[in-house]
């Protein structure tokens, strides 16, 4: 991805956004939070359990404990003239991004910005096109693209992974974890609707002033480059429908194709009455668990071979207005 800045000067940088399931008759046992973890190994393809249900069943049938609450503190309302997308911020990877995020929020920075680009199948990235906006939080920030994987709750995913010794989930963020050099390190991935920092090529650039969406099939050649700071939980189709940018990278090639951004509001500092009552469907129960296996091995009527394995990144988290 191209910093808006660089991209100002002139200078011709490299950017951190490039252009670049087995199931059993009997369903695995679930993983625990924190839980030690086996060696990974490849699940046998087998035939499926002919009793499972499906995803719409099993989500009717979920209980309200199945279900969190969102914290106002940690969303971002950004609105286009299309209507409302909604980011869950999530600092237990990212947090001093996260807090000059909010920061910028608060200060009604991103008010009267644009998305400046969207590539087909990537990102659609904004920012301020004119590098007029006055300053506001830190300048530069040291990068935070893994974390320590000790104390990080995490709910292990049995299938095998293409880019990570390990994935799972932890507090609704699909995540990576490895060992390296005897300690462990954690990092979000980049999932359909993760929310991303631009930077340069120095990592000290990214401080919150351009952020990205994916848009696309996950590209996750970008793990461990950029700092996820959360992902779109609602809206997300507001964002993957606008135009596609026609200039190299997705850019725009005039600016009134742009798209404003009317403004960005921390939840938290929003009437109640203005605020969407969502919430998100856990990642450390069992019923998730069951959930993840009715996608590994799909039995609705249309499936006639069900896959058998899945992708950290095509397994849903749901999202729905409180009961």
């Amino acid at each position: 991805m191209f910093s808006l800045r660089s991209i100002a000067r002139g200078a011709a940088v490299a950017t951190v956004l490039a252009t670049a399931s087995a199931g059993s008759q009997t369903p695995p046992t679930p993983p625990t939070e924190g839980a030690a973890v086996p060696a990974e190994t490849a699940p046998a393809p087998v035939k499926a359990s002919p009793k499972l249900m499906t995803m719409n069943e099993l989500l009717a049938a979920s209980k309200p404990s199945d279900w969190r609450q969102t914290n106002p503190e940690h969303l971002l309302y950004l609105s286009l003239a299309t209507g409302k997308v909604v980011i869950e911020l999530n600092p237990n990877f990212a947090p001093r991004h996260v807090a000059n995020i909010l920061k910028l929020a608060r200060a009604h920075w991103y008010d009267g910005i644009a998305v400046l680009r969207v590539q087909d199948n990537f990102v659609a990235q904004w920012g301020d096109p004119l590098n007029s906006k006055p300053e506001v939080g830190e300048k530069r920030l040291p990068a935070e693209f893994t974390r320590p994987a000790a104390n990080l709750p995490f709910v292990r995913l049995i299938d095998v992974d293409t880019y990570a010794a390990e994935v799972g989930f932890s507090d609704g963020m699909p995540v990576a974890r490895r060992e390296w050099g005897g300690l462990g390190e954690a990092w979000p991935v980049h999932c359909y609707g993760a929310v991303g920092v631009g930077r340069d090529n120095d990592p000290a650039t990214a401080v919150g002033t351009e952020l990205y969406a994916v848009i696309g099939q996950a590209p996750r050649q970008l793990d461990r480059n950029a700092a996820i700071v959360g992902r779109v939980i609602f809206g997300m189709e507001l964002l993957s429908a606008l135009p596609r940018g026609g200039a190299p990278l997705g850019f725009y090639n005039q600016p009134e194709q742009r798209e404003p951004i009317q403004s960005v509001r921390v939840a938290a500092d929003l009437p109640a009455s203005e605020r969407l009552p969502l919430e998100v469907f856990r990642t450390d129960t069992k019923t998730f668990q069951k959930l993840v296996e009715i996608r590994r091995n799909r039995q609705d009527a249309w499936y006639k071979v069900p896959a058998g394995r899945i992708d950290i990144c095509n397994v849903p988290i749901p999202v729905r207005e409180r009961r």
